[in-house]
C-alpha cells in the first residue's frame, strides 16, 4: 500500500521568501542566523542556496546542519542556447554541481536564462529561441544531465516567466526534445500560472518527468495588471505577482492529488518572491506552510 504524500516529501522554504537574489535591496538586511532562526522556528527541513549563507560547500552544510537542515538545491542559469558559450557554460556548470554534491544536495535547478532578465538586466521582453537554438539548449541540458548523473545526481529543469521556456508549448516541446533519463522537471506552481498554464495539467501530463517541486501562489489582479501594462517580470515581483500557497488563485489541493497519483516523492520548496517591507516573511511562511499541510493531512484522509 502506497504511503500518503504527506510521508513521501520534505517540506522546505526558500529564502528568497526573505532576500530576493535579483533585486538586493529587497532584504538585504536579513542575515544568515536570520534566516536560520525563522526556518528552524517554521519547522522546515530544508531549504535552498541563498547569497547569505556561506559560499563554500563544506562550511554550508556545516552550518545548515547545525540547525538540522539540508541544501536541498541551488538555482543554476545556464546560456546552452549560445553554441559559442557552450564550454564555458558547462565548466561553471561542473564547478556548481560540485559544490552542490559535497553540500549534500541532489538536484541541480537549472534553467536556460539567455536573453531573460536573470542574464540581462537591461532585456525588455524575453527572447524567443529559433530552431536552431533549441536544438543548442537540447544538445547542452543533455551534456548538462550527464555530468549531473554522473555525480548521482539530477539536473530538474525550472521553467521560468521572463525566460525561453515559459509556457505550456516551450514546456512541452522540451519535454518532447529531451532524454527523460537526463533532463527531469521541476513543476513550479506559480511560474506555469504565469506562464498560462496549471500546475495541476502539468503534474499529470509530466507525472513521470517532475523530481522537483517549488510550490507559491500568485495573486491574479496582479499577474492580469503585469499583462495589461506589459510590465517586466522583475516589476511584476515588486508589485507582489506572487505568494505563498493558500494567498492566491492557485488550487494546490488539485496538484497535490496529481502528485500523489504520480506517485511524487522528494522535495516541496515554499516560495513567495515578495517585498518582505510590504509581506513579512516569517508571517506569510508560517500562513503558506500551515495552507499546505492541511491540504496534504486531507489528502492522505482521503486516500
Amino acid at each position: 500500500m502506497r504511503r500518503p504524500l504527506s510521508e513521501r516529501i520534505r517540506l522546505g522554504i526558500s529564502a528568497i521568501n526573505w532576500v530576493n537574489e535579483d533585486m538586493h535591496d529587497l532584504g538585504d538586511h536579513y542575515t544568515f542566523e536570520d534566516l536560520m532562526r525563522d526556518f528552524t522556528a517554521l519547522g522546515f527541513e530544508g531549504t535552498e542556496m541563498s547569497r547569505k549563507f556561506p559560499q563554500d560547500a563544506h562550511q554550508v552544510r556545516e552550518a545548515l546542519g547545525r540547525h538540522g537542515l539540508s541544501l536541498a538545491s541551488w538555482w543554476k542559469g545556464v546560456r546552452f542556447a549560445d553554441p559559442s558559450l557552450r564550454e564555458e557554460e558547462l565548466e561553471a556548470y561542473r564547478r556548481h554541481v560540485r559544490f552542490l554534491q559535497t553540500a549534500g544536495s541532489r538536484h541541480v535547478v537549472t534553467c536556460e536564462v539567455l536573453g531573460s532578465p536573470h542574464a540581462d538586466p537591461n532585456a525588455s521582453e524575453r527572447a524567443i529561441l529559433s530552431g536552431e537554438q533549441w536544438k543548442h539548449l537540447v544538445e547542452g541540458l543533455h551534456q548538462a544531465g550527464e555530468i549531473c548523473r554522473e555525480a548521482g545526481m539530477k539536473l530538474v529543469y525550472h521553467y521560468h516567466a521572463g525566460t525561453v521556456i515559459e509556457g505550456p508549448e516551450e514546456i512541452a516541446r522540451l519535454m518532447d526534445m529531451t532524454n527523460p533519463s537526463l533532463v527531469h522537471l521541476l513543476l513550479d506552481t506559480g511560474h506555469a500560472v504565469y506562464g498560462g498554464g496549471d500546475p495541476a495539467a502539468y503534474a499529470r501530463l509530466y507525472a513521470n518527468r517532475i523530481a522537483y517541486v517549488h510550490l507559491k501562489d500568485v495573486r491574479m489582479p496582479v499577474l492580469e495588471q503585469g499583462r495589461r501594462e506589459n510590465l517586466g517580470f522583475l516589476e511584476r515581483v515588486r508589485r507582489g505577482v506572487f505568494t505563498v500557497p493558500g494567498d492566491g488563485c492557485v488550487d494546490f489541493a488539485a496538484v497535490f492529488a496529481a502528485l500523489d497519483e504520480a506517485g511524487y516523492e522528494g522535495w516541496m520548496i515554499l516560495e513567495a518572491e515578495q517585498d518582505p517591507a510590504v509581506a513579512e516573511p516569517f508571517a506569510y511562511a508560517q500562513k503558506g506552510k500551515a495552507h499546505i499541510v492541511r491540504l496534504l493531512k486531507e489528502e492522505g484522509a482521503e486516500a
